[in-house]
Formats: C-alpha cells, structure tokens, sequence
C-alpha cells in the first residue's frame, strides 16, 4: 500500500499528519520527561532521530534475511547498537546534556516510536522509503520536543535555549518545569492539533450531532 504514496508524501506524513506524538502518542515518557528545557528536547530528538533512520536502513536492507521467529529479538539488538553510539556520542561531546538527559537516552532502545516503525514500516519496504519514513518520523517528533521545551522553559524558567529573554519583572511558573506543566502543555498542543485538522467536529457538542441528524 505504500507503494502507491508519493515519496513527498512519504517524508512529510510523519511531521504532521501521522505525526507519531500528536497523532499515534508514541514516544510519551521521553517526550514528557525532558521538555523542561529546549536544548534537551533538541538533544532528545536527534538522538532518537538518528537511531530510527540508522536502524531503518539497517533493518530494511536485511529484511530478507532476518528469520521471522527472531524478527523483534534482531531488531532490538540492531536498534541497542545505534542507541549506545548516540549514548557514547554524547557522553563524550556533550556531557552536560548527556546528564541532563539521564537515562533516557540509553532507553530510546525501547521506545515504541522506533521498534514500531521497524515493525511497521522498515521490515516491509525497501531502504528508499523506509529512509524518507523514518526521517519525516523523526523530524516531526523532534519537532513537538522542541515546542514542548520552548513553551516550558519560556514559562518556566523565562529562557530559551538557556538565555534569558524575560525581564525582572518576570515570575516564573515553576509548574512549567515540573510533570504536571509537562501534561498539560502536551494536552493543549494535542487539542489545538486535533482542532486545526476537524475545526468542526471539536466545536460541535455530541448533543447537538444527535439534535441534527433527527431534524
């Protein structure tokens, strides 16, 4: 079936329309856990980005030849070894953001964003589409960390990126930077999203359907 889908359209369903934190809410705990701050949203979205297009090669270029019965055991081990690559990558280039992120880089090996694309898509499609897939996927969900980590750390901490652009006369919200500012945040975006694609089926009350399909 996705053979019939234009290459374009290939690439960019993941950023918007298929957008796998908007429209699937995949990839939830790293994308609630690190958006108090935009560099560890950026951060967290390259990373995952560069596992799922390596991986995606990888396993689309092997899909012959991995055995069915160990498809998820193969595909997990070739997803670990790209997810110690970024792991060690940051490590030793960007300390503090590899201690900001904690553990959650190390656990993109078992994000369901990755291991479903795999599963999905990447085992069932050449390298050519399973390339423009995953990197539409992995730009739309670094996308939402990014706004994720701007709204809260404008909100939270009157910053962006780390510098100042709040006055004194600034109060910070300290929920912004917390769990719950993290929930509430994605819920909104998530509503606005929903409501930019169906404006109509969100301002219509169930009510009001049911009144106008008896008249």
């Amino acid at each position: 079936m996705s053979s019939k889908i234009s290459p374009l359209a290939e690439f960019t369903k993941g950023i918007w329309k298929d957008n796998p934190v908007m429209a699937s809410l995949l990839g939830l705990c790293p994308v609630l856990a690190v958006t108090n701050a935009a560099m560890n949203g950026l951060a967290m979205g390259l990373a995952t980005t560069f596992v799922l297009v390596t991986s995606s090669l990888i396993i689309s270029a092997l899909r012959n030849f991995i055995p069915h019965q160990v498809r998820i055991a193969g595909y997990i081990v070739i997803i670990a070894t790209f997810v110690t690559v970024a792991d060690r990558f940051l490590a030793a280039f960007m300390p503090d953001i590899s201690a900001s992120l904690g553990p959650y880089i190390p656990l993109i090996v078992v994000n369901c964003l990755i291991l479903g694309r795999q599963e999905a898509f990447s085992s069932k499609n050449g390298i050519g589409r399973s390339l423009l897939d995953s990197l539409g996927m992995g730009i739309g969900f670094t996308l939402v960390l990014i706004t994720l980590g701007v709204i809260r750390e404008i909100l939270g901490s009157g910053s962006i990126f780390g510098a100042a652009i709040m006055g004194d006369w600034f109060t910070p919200w300290m929920v912004m930077i917390l769990p719950p500012g993290a929930f509430l945040t994605l819920g909104i975006l998530i509503a606005l999203a929903n409501w930019f694609n169906d404006p109509s089926s969100s301002l219509t009350s169930p009510r009001s359907k049911d009144k106008g399909a008896a008249s």
